[in-house]
């Protein structure tokens, strides 16, 4: 699964996704706005990603086609960005923002939350780190392959 604008979405970014045997593309999400980070929870039930589809980025999870969409986090004080699951699929790590920033984006040089929550709901977010980053810091799955450690990106500007 990927993240694309195209032009039947009128320049909203929306979830795609390809099978690796090949196929056409398929759209999986179809709403105003941003949809990003897509990640296949690791026994394949849930798509995550991240959505500005209530008014505010936070992480949605739905089916594997895309239907039976359901938001995941709903904390009013942060916009939440690309979601990733521990091996053993039992946390999800993302990045924070504050609300300093435009709804859709995720710029660099800022102040950002590193949290983690339980996969199935059972607890609310929680910060592992505040640390200087944003864009990059944690777009990609960065757990280690036995789930102890997560990498990140962190880093301060040199003038």
């Amino acid at each position: 699964a990927y993240t694309a604008a195209r032009p039947e979405s009128g320049g909203d970014f929306d979830i795609y996704a390809l099978d690796l045997a090949g196929g056409p593309e398929r759209r999986l999400t179809e709403t105003p706005g941003v949809d990003d980070g897509p990640e296949y929870s690791p026994d394949g039930r849930w798509l995550y990603f991240n959505s500005t589809r209530s008014g505010a980025m936070q992480i949605w999870r739905s089916r594997p086609d895309g239907s039976a969409p359901e938001q995941v986090t709903h904390d009013p004080d942060y916009r939440d960005w690309f979601p990733h699951f521990s091996p053993d699929g039992r946390w999800i790590a993302f990045v924070s923002f504050g609300l300093d920033i435009e709804l859709g984006d995720h710029p660099p040089n800022r102040d950002v939350d590193l949290r983690i929550m339980p996969a199935d709901g059972s607890a609310p977010p929680r910060v592992l780190t505040r640390l200087f980053g944003g864009q990059g810091t944690i777009n990609v799955p960065s757990w280690s392959p036995d789930g102890r450690h997560i990498a990140f990106v962190s880093y301060r500007l040199v003038r």
